[in-house]
Parts: structure tokens; sequence; C-alpha cells
């Protein structure tokens, strides 16, 4: 069995087997304890049967709200990891929870759920008033393409509880991402976690990408299906390709990587990943592209150097115990090119950072690519 590795400093209970475990959410819990749990989430290798696991942790956590996803790999105790379910417990005696199933985004009543939302964020603050801090932590089908909607939409509701999420992934496939809560999967769907703490909380996206001075229009775009069949008047691949200097037959998931685009949002440049390139020679985005959109390449900066000095400036005003981390599966993808998984693994492991790789990232009313997303903890002494 894999040892626990929650530190004594933590806030939070954590865990972690191999997939193959016989009864693996039974193990977990052996290293979780009997501490009672408001809340526990599980980030799911696809290479495991998604509903064994949430069915056994439903039956295993009855009265415990259980939020599950798959993964595009999982960070653990030895940062990037894959084959790996992860556990992630908030004990009740330092932080209350909701947490609220969105089980169908194509059908979405936006005015009810709002509403919804708005009221479960002020019955949980009214019902635990000694939780001060808070945030809100989203869970969406990475293949669901609405992650933009979701969070414009949720964002206004949150009032003061900052928003981070991230899209569940299925390995470098593409092919079916799944979310659940208590044991029901919900196809196309989400889960908002609505999370109070007595302990401060700090919501955090960072990216090592820095904008150049080439740019490219988007001439003709499919916003719904998030493709771009024309960029600058040309074919999208093979214009996209002669900017960037590469080989139009020759493009993959290494060179969107490498080779990023941003846009610029206000005063911020935010990425806009490209996922692959269809049959039909045209670009399919991770996120909300459209027409007259002036997308930006970047260029990446040293990973490993530019991760640890933000974590560093997260620590500063005092040290956090922890971070759950939501990492885009382009930077995972960018270290194996670039021979840095070993030293990011250390980073992430040096710094208390659990989570998964993402198909995408949320943060406010934004869903954003190629960054880590996530919330930082700080342990609030008694008085």
């Amino acid at each position: 069995m894999t040892p626990t590795f929650t530190s004594p400093q933590s806030l939070l209970c954590k865990a972690q087997v191999h997939c193959g475990t016989t009864a693996p959410v039974r193990a977990l819990q052996a290293q979780l304890g009997d501490q009672r749990l408001s809340l526990l989430v599980l980030f799911v290798t696809p290479q495991t049967d998604f509903e064994a696991v949430v069915a056994e942790a439903e039956h295993l956590y009855p009265d415990t709200d259980v939020v599950a996803c798959t993964t595009a790999g999982e960070i653990g105790a030895a940062g990037y990891q894959e084959g790996l379910i992860v556990a992630v417990g908030f004990p009740d005696t330092d932080f209350a929870s909701r947490s609220l199933a969105f089980p169908d985004l194509n059908d979405f009543a936006a005015e009810a759920e709002t509403d919804r939302i708005a009221q479960e964020r002020v019955a949980l603050q009214e019902t635990r008033r000694e939780m001060e801090n808070g945030f809100a932590f989203l869970i969406v089908d990475g293949l669901s393409l609405r992650e933009d909607t979701l969070t414009a939409t949720i964002s206004p509701a949150l009032r003061d509880m900052p928003l981070f999420g991230a899209s569940a992934g299925d390995g470098t496939d593409f092919q079916k991402t799944m979310v659940a809560l208590n044991g029901h999967v919900l196809p196309n769907g989400a889960v908002l976690n609505l999370i109070r703490s007595i302990h401060r909380t700090e919501v955090f996206s960072l990216d090592h990408l820095v904008p150049s001075d080439i740019q490219m229009v988007v001439t003709d775009a499919d916003p719904e299906r998030r493709i771009v069949k024309s960029i600058n008047a040309e074919p999208a691949a093979r214009e996209y390709a002669r900017i960037v200097g590469k080989d139009p037959d020759q493009l993959d998931r290494f060179t969107f990587a490498s080779h990023p685009v941003v846009v610029r949002i206000g005063g911020d440049h935010h990425v806009r990943a490209i996922q692959q390139v269809n049959e039909a020679g045209e670009l399919v985005f991770f996120s909300a592209i459209d027409e007259g959109m002036v997308l930006t390449v970047a260029e990446p900066a040293n990973m490993v150097t530019h991760l640890r000095e933000k974590l560093e400036q997260l620590s500063r005003t005092s040290g956090f115990t922890e971070i759950i981390g939501c990492d885009c599966i382009l930077r995972r993808i960018e270290a194996e090119q670039m021979q840095m998984t070993r030293d990011l693994s250390d980073v992430l492991a040096q710094y208390n950072v659990t989570g998964f790789s993402t198909y995408g990232e949320q943060i406010g009313p934004l869903h954003v690519n190629q960054t880590m997303t996530g919330v930082a903890f700080y342990r609030q002494e008694a008085v």
C-alpha cells in the first residue's frame, strides 16, 4: 500500500493508491483515517473503472459529499504521476462545504441555477459564521465545450468567494471525460463546491508564457465547436504552421504546447490553447474562439524556475501548508518535451501540491488553458 502523504502541518487529509489496488477507496480510507470529512475529492486516472470507484466511495462515505473526476494525469506525493487515484479530504472541524451538481450543461437553466448558488452560498455562510474564509471549486466535464459559458454565468453569484476549477481529462485520448457527485456520474455535467474555512485561503492562477510581437487574426471560425477554419484568410493549420516555422504536416500536441497563442482580455493575456488539427486542416481549440479574435504567439519561459518563483511568492507572507492545483495537460506535455518532468515534479512535491492534469482551467469568470490554477491553504492559529 502507498503510504499516506499528509504531512504534520497539513490542513487537509490526503491519500493515494495505484489504480490496480483491490477495493481502492477502502485502501484510501485506511490512509485518510477516521476523521469526519465535510468533502472528499477524488482525482481518478482514466486507466480504471470510474463508475466502480465512485460507487465504492458512495458506499464507504454515505454521509460525506464525494466529488470525483477523471484526469489527464495526477499530481501526487511525488509530483507528476500516472495510474493513481488521489484523494483529498476536508475535515469538518476546519471546513464546511456544499456541493451542487449541474447534470447536463446543454440544459443549464442559468437564472434558476444562479439563484440556487446564491442561496446555498448565503446558507453556508450563515450556518458556519466562524468560518470567515472561502472559495469555490468547480469541476467540469472536459469535453462538454461549455466551460466558458458556465464560468461566466455562475461567477457573479459567488460574490466574495473566488472561483477556480478545472476540466476533467482523459489522458491524451480526448474521448471520454467523467465527473460524479455522491455516486452519480454526470455526463456533460459539472459540480460546484462551495467551501468555507477557519483558515486563510488564496486562489491563484499562473502561467509561464510571454507574449511576442507576432500576431494573427481569426478570419473564419465555428465558435460552438471551438474550431478555427482560417487565419489571415488562409487555411488555419497551414497558416499557423507557417507563422511558428513548422511543417504543417507535422503539427502535434508538442508543437501546440511549445508555441501557444494568447488573447488580450482587459490588461492581461490568456492562453487559447490548440487541442489538435482535424481532418479538414482546421484547428480545434480547448476554449472559446471566434472570428475577428487577434491571437498572439507566446514564448515559454523556463517552467521550473517560473513555478518555483511563483510558489515561493505565495509563501512569503506566511507559509502555506499545501496547495490543490489544477495543471493543464499542455504543461505536462511541454515538460516531457523539454525533459523537465522530474524537476517540475520535485517542485510540486516540495511545495506540497496535490491535484491533477486537466483539459482546461477556470479562474473567476474565465475558462483558460496552459495554466495552473489552484488554492493555497494557510493555517490560522487559535487566538
